[in-house]
């Protein structure tokens, strides 16, 4: 997907270019530090207190400690925690929104801390879109003009933004309302005009803060499904904030748990249900059905000799929820097999010892 080029040829920031292999995120020892001499207390041992005692003792709040992640090309990158976890700190942090204390931010190659404001004017324009909880559409313009904003700015004709307007507004289902005002939409088409907009200046990076955590519980699964659609379909780099673990485990390919300022676990969906880093994060998991999050290949343990030879296959992909019958029905251990290696071989007793977990839990929302 590939935004029309401006008017001006010199009003573009050039596109990103990321080497292989590199990120298209780094984030390394970032802090946020709100309140009076917030340089001064990092690398002392106030920076070792809690936030209780911090604030306490110097009237400052960390909102985000020494967080370091990195997020690769198209990769769906969830932060989550609980309120004042320094979720929504931190995104807006990755965008100097909110101007760090301490650390480095690279965003394709682009070092943010040091970017003037001319630079970060034209990175913002350009390169990086968010999409908030609350949808910001200019309520006296038509849907049409709120998805085009992002290219009027740039500098683009009328006519160009326009057809490009429609072209997103085609993407994320609501061809045919151009000429509607927000307040004619439910919220749901209201979310989605804001993601348009976002979409529309074809930037390298989404950023989402709780997109959808207003939204009633069907509309907010359909959202979340049209984000997983548009993700399929633009292969953008997103960041994503929530505070739901099943929205988490939903959208994402690697998360972030957050707790006070700090980053608790990051991990692949899988890897946060099945060996949570600490009780913190197992209260997080407890009430998610194991069995829908977990494959085969995190249940594969190595054969036996003589064991599973020529027993039926499965890829390790395969959820254990998927898989209870087939393993139930073999006559012994299932071969699971990944890009034609094995990866080793999954028996009753595993499958059923995650599925008799998930009962016993309460049958949690997975992926």
């Amino acid at each position: 997907m590939t935004a029309p080029s401006p008017d001006k040829a010199d009003s573009r920031t050039p596109a990103v270019t990321t080497p292989p292999g590199e990120p298209m995120i780094s984030v390394r020892g970032l802090w946020k530090i709100f309140g009076p001499n917030e340089h001064r207390i990092i690398g002392t041992p106030d920076a070792e207190l809690s936030r209780a005692e911090l604030r306490e003792k110097t009237g400052c709040t960390a909102a985000v400690r020494e967080v370091d992640f990195e997020v690769a090309p198209g990769e769906v990158f969830v932060v989550m925690g609980l309120s004042g976890s320094g979720k929504s700190t931190l995104v807006r942090c990755l965008a100097r929104l909110v101007e760090p204390t301490a650390g480095e931010v690279f965003i394709g190659g682009d070092d943010m801390a040091r970017a003037s404001a001319r630079e970060l004017r034209e990175i913002r324009r350009h390169r990086i879109a968010m999409v908030f909880q609350h949808f910001g559409l200019l309520p006296h313009r038509r849907v049409i003009d709120n998805v085009a904003y992002g290219l009027e700015i740039q500098g683009i004709g009328r006519e160009r933004r326009h057809a490009r307007a429609r072209e997103i507004l085609g993407l994320v289902g609501l061809e045919g309302y151009d000429a509607a005002y927000p307040e004619e939409l439910s919220g749901g088409m209201q979310q989605r005009v804001g993601l348009a907009r976002a979409l529309a200046v074809d930037p390298d990076v989404l950023l989402f803060d709780e997109p959808f955590s207003a939204l009633d519980p069907l509309i907010r699964r359909d959202m979340q499904n049209e984000v997983i659609r548009l993700h399929r379909e633009v292969g953008k780099t997103l960041v994503f904030i929530t505070h739901d673990l099943a929205e988490a485990l939903k959208l994402g390919d690697r998360i972030a748990i957050m707790r006070d300022g700090a980053i608790v676990q990051t991990g692949t969906p899988e890897q946060l249900v099945g060996a949570p880093a600490d009780g913190y994060v197992a209260d997080f998991t407890r009430d998610i059905a194991k069995a829908n999050v977990l494959t085969l290949r995190w249940l594969a343990r190595e054969a036996r000799p003589g064991e599973g030879a020529a027993g039926p296959e499965l890829p390790g992909s395969t959820l254990v929820r998927d898989a209870v019958r087939p393993v139930l029905e073999a006559d012994g251990p299932v071969r699971v097999v990944t890009a034609g290696e094995l990866d080793g071989v999954v028996d009753r007793d595993a499958v059923l010892s995650v599925v008799a977990e998930a009962d016993g839990n309460g049958n949690g929302e997975g992926r």
